[in-house]
């Protein structure tokens, strides 16, 4: 049996991960946080042998009290992970416990390999970063796609919330870190500096109505067009249910540009609380879509499309999927590689079908014009 540590278990997707595995029986759980009542509350509530405990990740000693805890794997999901540092991963390397974290910081997970892969290494451990739906699901999605491929010349994909789905302000404070800033974006075959939230622009999708999406800056962008060898265009769009919500977004980022507003993550927690005014224009259905064009196996010119329709506000469950299927892969003795990597490649689309079915979330896959 496992001792699993999910750091932010009672939070927004930390407590979807903690009741996912809580009834495994290879895995005993840790839920963790700096709240030692909440953390008991919420893991007494959970099916099987889930323990609240209290620790602070910030703690010189954090490595130390994972030993005391016996911990085997952490998964990190306290965010955001834009400008946070390697703390965490560097003492599960010193205490030697593997390590999945739910990054979509871009440079955090872009660099993560560089920078740890060498004490995940000694230490005998793996660590595994961008275990959520970027860059996880997605590249497991066009890993589907693409298959036997000779050539990819565009990627874009697009992630649309549902408009009453729980939100939380470390997410907001994540993407407005980015908004109305410069993004490099591969665009024409060459590096392009574009802006985030600015200038959105229609996107289609099977199941949903037809939203605008702006600019997000995650790890894919610039992942992908190595990992992929895309010739033309990688894009990664966010588009929100409420386009007048989309605009608002788009006006943060303008004022940012002029200098007006330095730092519209500054204004997270207030957005969090006023979105909620949006939400009778909205509903419980999101999803994503994935696009790519290239030339398939026989050198004929192809255009596809992965669709995923979210129901009843189960979308933040998505996030949460890669990270379950490596830990219950890890518990269950399952041999990976020692290093530190950024998780692309490591779930195969078909993996994720049991949990997309648990959560009544219809997929398609379309050939385009």
């Amino acid at each position: 049996m496992m001792n699993v540590m999910v750091l932010g278990g009672y939070g927004n997707f930390g407590a979807r991960i903690s009741r996912a595995l809580s009834g495994d029986d290879r895995i005993q759980l840790l839920v963790a946080g700096r709240d030692a009542q909440q953390a008991a509350a919420f893991a007494a509530a959970l099916p099987g042998r889930a323990k609240g405990v209290a620790v602070d990740m910030h703690s010189a000693s954090f490595a130390q009290a994972l030993q005391d805890h016996g911990v085997g794997l952490l998964i990190h999901t306290a965010g955001p992970f834009q400008g946070q540092d390697y703390a965490v991963a560097r003492a599960c390397a010193q205490a030697g416990v593997h390590y999945i974290d739910l990054a979509d910081g871009r440079r955090f997970v872009c660099d993560f390999p560089r920078a740890l892969n060498a004490s995940f290494v000694d230490a005998g451990r793996v660590a595994i970063s961008g275990a959520s739906t970027v860059p996880a699901l997605s590249s497991a999605v066009v890993d589907s796609l693409c298959a036997g491929w000779q050539r990819l010349d565009t990627l874009d994909i697009c992630i649309a919330p549902a408009q009453t789905a729980p939100r939380g302000v470390a997410t907001l404070r994540a993407v407005l870190s980015y908004c109305g800033g410069p993004i490099q974006v591969w665009h024409g075959g060459q590096w392009q500096t574009h802006i985030g939230w600015a200038k959105p622009k229609r996107v289609v999708f099977k199941r949903l109505g037809p939203r605008l999406g702006a600019l997000c800056d995650i790890p894919d962008l610039e992942l992908f067009p190595a990992h992929y060898q895309v010739r033309e265009r990688m894009e990664f769009r966010a588009a929100l249910e409420v386009g007048l919500a989309q605009r608002a977004f788009a006006v943060l980022a303008w004022l940012r540009q002029i200098g007006v507003l330095k730092k519209p993550s500054s204004l997270a927690g207030l957005l969090n609380t006023t979105a909620k005014v949006f939400d009778p224009l909205g509903s419980a259905l999101g999803g994503m879509v994935v696009r790519v064009a290239g030339l398939d196996a026989a050198g004929n010119p192809s255009k596809r499309a992965w669709h995923i329709a979210a129901d009843n506000d189960h979308g933040p469950e998505i996030p949460c999927m890669a990270a379950i299927l490596l830990a219950r892969r890890l518990a269950g003795g399952e041999p990976m590689g020692c290093g530190a990597y950024a998780c692309v490649g490591l779930n195969k689309l078909a993996d994720f079908g049991p949990e997309f079915a648990r959560w009544g979330m219809v997929t398609d896959v379309v050939e385009e014009d």
